[in-house]
């Protein structure tokens, strides 16, 4: 990423920055401090942030301050974990890591300069103007990438800090309390604890009866630390999106079954290990995300919801998908599973005739089904990193002439399909890591289009070997017949064969 580049350059990422609030230099110097003393580590698994003030040290410093002093320190640090918290609410969804990997990827590629591939070469008029053109899209390709890496930088920053406050807070109350400034006033930030639930109750009671009132349509409850829904969210008949990501819910009402007109439901980022049958009743759902929780399976009820367009179930622990799924939601375009532990699909997956996106990367499958080939609107299909689990591709895959992303990396695939050939809209192949001897590593290095007409030919050939195997089996056959009816006389009835010959044939 280009540190020099300039945010004005670039109006989604100056949008962000005029949103969000101003945060001291002392602030982003700790951060960076902390970053530098310590590994990277995902935000689950943060280790320790290195300590720039022993417990003893601030608790001898916290020990001159006043009660009042204390209390101020406290809230002010409660002002900035709320700022972090709503930066991090105004940046939006955080990009997913494998998009943001794809972006650098990219980017990478692009850096170099365009030109220099044709400044030994003397160009037409017309030629140069290609080139310009070329050079123009890859300008604006790479500020596309720019922008979604810088927001994915933005988010891993802001975490960052949030992790430090909220540390910070923790710290200084411990120590508060240690140093024994804390006795009188101990009870009174005790208190802000169901103080704060009170003002979550008087939040959502605000928010139902606002929408009970307005027959509001949208209602955004994300980053709200909720421990559950309330039963009263079933009466909001006008209800079309309910967004419920990153609290704490371990459960959904059954009362919900009552958003009729609900098409949008994101629970994604909770604690969720099983989820409602009462979802069916959902019938117009066209987007669920359940994403980042504990799912262990989907309940068959899910197959109600006929209407559902996107369903993102990625990150979470399902070890198979309902049987029947595929026979009910032929409506689904894009359907998300990566990072599981799924072992196969189903047949039916087949009658999603609707799919144009599917991405089951990072599970257990050890294979994909026949019944694949019938997803003939396909577009992008990952099935990349099952690693030793996934040894071989069907032939029907040929049959997916709209397809074109296929990413087969990480696995253990010695040979493409002899139908590979007729991927006739094929424009991006990953094939990475794999033990292919098929086509050979000279045929991969030259790209998707050497590799199809490789594949196309070794079918060809085959075919031919084929017909050749079945002339000569032919020629045999009417030899052994020639020479039989010597002995036998010719032998009447439909065709030529002889009784103990129809098998061959």
């Amino acid at each position: 990423m280009d540190p020099n580049a300039s945010p004005r350059k670039m109006r989604i990422l100056s949008y962000v920055m005029t949103r969000i609030p101003s945060f001291k230099r002392r602030q982003l110097q700790e951060l960076e401090n902390e970053r530098l003393h310590q590994p990277s580590a995902l935000p689950e698994t943060y280790t320790e942030l290195s300590q720039r003030e022993s417990y003893t040290e601030m608790a001898e410093r916290v020990a001159h301050l006043t009660e009042d002093d204390i209390l101020a320190n406290i809230r002010a640090v409660v002002v900035e974990v709320s700022q972090i918290r709503s930066v991090i609410k105004t940046l939006g969804e955080r990009p997913d890591p494998e998009t943001v990997e794809m972006a650098r990827s990219r980017y990478a590629e692009a850096e170099s300069p365009f030109a220099v591939q044709f400044d030994e070469i003397t160009l037409s008029e017309q030629e140069m103007e290609v080139v310009e053109k070329r050079k123009r899209a890859a300008k604006r390709e790479m500020q596309m990438y720019r922008a979604l890496i810088s927001l994915d930088e933005m988010h891993e920053t802001y975490s960052k800090l949030l992790v430090v406050a909220e540390r910070r807070l923790n710290k200084l109350y411990d120590t508060s309390k240690a140093a024994g400034k804390l006795s009188k006033i101990d009870k009174k930030v005790s208190s802000m604890l169901p103080t704060i639930a009170e003002e979550v109750k008087e939040e959502m009671a605000d928010i139902l009866e606002d929408a009970l009132m307005n027959g509001v349509e949208r209602i955004d409850l994300s980053y709200r630390q909720l421990p559950f829904v309330p039963e009263a969210f079933g009466k909001l008949r006008t209800l079309v999106s309910l967004d419920l990501s990153s609290n704490k819910l371990s459960a959904l009402p059954d009362s919900l079954a009552g958003l009729a007109m609900l098409e949008e439901l994101n629970v994604s980022t909770n604690l969720f290990e099983s989820l409602p049958e009462s979802i069916g009743a959902l019938q117009l759902l066209k987007i669920l995300n359940v994403s980042s929780n504990k799912l262990t399976s989907l309940p068959d009820g899910i197959c109600k919801c006929r209407s559902l367009v996107q369903f993102d179930a990625s990150l979470n622990k399902i070890g198979n998908l309902p049987a029947n799924i595929g026979y009910e939601l032929v409506t689904l375009r894009k359907l998300l599973m990566p990072l599981n532990k799924l072992r196969c699909l189903p047949t039916s997956i087949g009658e999603m005739t609707s799919l144009q996106i599917l991405d089951v990367h990072f599970n257990e499958l050890k294979g994909l089904p026949y019944s694949i080939g019938k997803l003939t609107k396909l577009v992008v299909l990952n099935v990349s990193s099952n690693f030793n689990d996934l040894t071989c591709l069907p032939d029907t895959i040929g049959n997916l002439t709209n397809l074109r992303e296929l990413d087969i990396c990480n696995n253990q695939i010695q040979e493409l399909p002899v139908t590979f050939g007729r991927l006739e809209n094929l424009t991006r192949l990953s094939v990475e890591h794999n033990p292919l001897e098929v086509p050979p590593p000279e045929v991969v290095a030259e790209g998707v289009e050497a590799v199809k007409v490789y594949m196309s030919k070794r079918l060809y050939d085959l075919i031919v070997e084929e017909e050749q195997m079945m002339i000569s089996e032919r020629e045999e056959q009417a030899e052994a017949g020639w020479f039989m009816s010597l002995f036998f006389g010719p032998v009447s009835g439909p065709g030529s064969s002889y009784p103990y010959l129809t098998h061959r044939l």
